[in-house]
């Protein structure tokens, strides 16, 4: 499961969220979203980045995977490369990290300007972490994952991201994803949703469920958008919820309720 933007809605970047996801639903791995802009950390760097190691900690305590996510659509890179630096060293250390250092390049940004963004985050994390999964942001939303495949990445162990929402992506993204995976690439689903690309809208389950065939099929890891209680239809929980954890049965959205049940069978 992945948390939603940091400025937006801390509440859920605690452990107590972290141990129920991983007791009740099964989760194996958490993504940290650290929103960049819109009053986050570049605004707040110290504000937000204390959020993101809460969930780090808390995460290698319960033996989680966690996301470390740049939550942007426009690249920073200057400041990335020192936060990924950063986190590197202070976490590098730790198996449980996977590093995200783009969430999701706007569409006006060329292979070519992502690839440069990536290499110097990239190559501020190798200084001080050999091994730790990254997965990097692809062009036009995370969607032309083949575009990236064709001219990859000279690192080990690094993935490429790919972002879905049912409602809007079907049959074509999943061919994209395809012909990627057939040039050698690894592609990780770091966000998708039952519904439509901006949160809202009706659950499409047939296309879920065509979604989770295809990954299961493919063996691609993938965590769903969001830990929230935002009024929208990605979101898990229903709006009046304040709870941190310990959620009951009314408590999760349509979504959140169809997303869990998935889990907790272990996809």
């Amino acid at each position: 499961m992945s948390l939603f933007w940091s400025q937006w809605q801390p509440a859920y970047f605690t452990s107590d969220t972290l141990q129920w996801l991983k007791d009740d639903w099964g989760v194996t791995v958490v993504r940290a979203p650290l929103g960049v802009h819109h009053q986050g950390y570049l605004e707040n760097p110290a504000a937000e980045r204390s959020k993101i190691d809460t969930v780090i900690q808390a995460a290698i305590e319960l033996g989680l995977y966690v996301v470390v996510d740049w939550h942007a659509h426009h690249p920073e890179t200057g400041q990335a490369a020192q936060f990924f630096g950063e986190v590197a060293e202070k976490f590098g250390k730790y198996p449980n990290i996977i590093y995200e250092p783009w969430n999701e390049p706007a569409a006006e940004y060329s292979w070519q300007d992502i690839k440069r963004h990536h290499m110097a985050v990239t190559e501020q994390i190798r200084a001080r972490d050999s091994r730790n999964l990254i997965v990097a942001g692809t062009q036009n939303w995370c969607r032309d994952v083949d575009v990236a495949a064709n001219d990859p990445l000279p690192f080990p162990n690094l993935a490429y991201a790919l972002h879905f929402y049912a409602a809007s992506h079907g049959q074509a993204l999943r061919d994209k994803a395809e012909r990627a995976l057939r040039m050698g690439a690894a592609l990780v689903v770091t966000e998708w949703g039952t519904c439509r690309e901006d949160g809202n809208g009706p659950l499409d389950r047939s296309e879920v469920r065509r979604w989770w065939h295809f990954l299961e099929k493919n063996q691609i890891s993938h965590i769903n958008w969001s830990v929230s209680n935002r009024n929208e239809t990605s979101a898990v929980l229903r709006p009046d919820i304040q709870a941190q954890a310990a959620w009951h049965h009314k408590d999760i959205s349509e979504s959140g309720h169809l997303v869990r049940r998935q889990l907790r069978r272990g996809g």
